[in-house]
């Protein structure tokens, strides 16, 4: 299974900016999908993640209410729309997948890594 994550991008404070990351590779799709980020100097957190069974998705108190994530059946895409970007979003974000239908905030739960994409927000 490959995860291939679109390109980041600069942003300006308050400003939005969306994420792609699309799965390929196996007959399978990971049963769940979720975005990490990690930022200068600090570790790995979580971000998002949804299952494909529909169910609510689940976010890191540091973007609930301002990130999305969806996705697009059709096109095995998971999405993360960041809105009201500030400058502690600045980081660089992976898209991760597990094949268990479980949601998890832990990474170690994840098999499946994309490549990593650096969003910059700035001030």
């Amino acid at each position: 299974v490959q995860l291939q994550a679109s390109e980041g991008g600069m942003v300006q404070a308050g400003g939005s900016l969306l994420l792609s990351c699309t799965v390929s590779g196996r007959t399978f799709s990971p049963s769940v999908l979720g975005w990490f980020r990690r930022a200068p100097g600090k570790e790995r957190i979580f971000v998002a993640a949804m299952s494909w069974s529909r169910s609510t998705p689940i976010y890191g108190d540091s973007v609930r209410g301002r990130f999305t994530i969806s996705r697009d059946d059709a096109k095995n895409t998971v999405y993360l729309q960041m809105g009201n970007l500030g400058p502690e979003d600045t980081a660089v974000y992976y898209c991760a997948g597990r094949r268990a239908s479980v949601m998890s905030r832990s990474s170690a739960q994840y098999t499946y890594w994309g490549q990593g994409t650096l969003v910059t927000v700035s001030s």
